[in-house]
């Protein structure tokens, strides 16, 4: 059965099927590469957690930054940000991004409980 959480006229926030937990795109706010992804990642924890996941769950992040310059702040934030041991299958591009001021978005999938 598929499961779908707090799902508006677009999309679902999460979508859950066979034990994994797909989870839209987040982006974040403030100026720097950092900033931004500091938030965004606040609100993919909080997604997590509402699909009864964690961070060590996570099976695959697609990462799009509107600037491949910006690749190092977001790996400084990243690198802390997962579990040592848990990193998840990754991938990084570049894509043009839905509002001008937004410089990275990430979309994760997780195993959860």
């Amino acid at each position: 059965m598929i499961e779908r959480i707090e799902t508006g006229e677009r999309s679902s926030k999460i979508v859950k099927y066979q034990g994994v937990a797909y989870i839209t795109g987040q982006v974040g706010e403030g100026e720097t590469i950092q900033e931004q992804t500091s938030e965004c990642l606040r609100r993919l924890d909080s997604l997590l957690i509402k699909a009864n996941s964690s961070r060590e769950q996570m099976l695959r992040a697609t990462i799009w930054l509107a600037d491949m310059k910006d690749f190092a702040g977001l790996n400084e934030v990243w690198n802390a940000w997962v579990p040592k041991g848990h990193a998840p299958a990754r991938a990084c591009g570049e894509a043009k991004l839905a509002r001008p001021e937004l410089k990275v978005e990430i979309i994760v999938d997780a195993a959860y409980d």
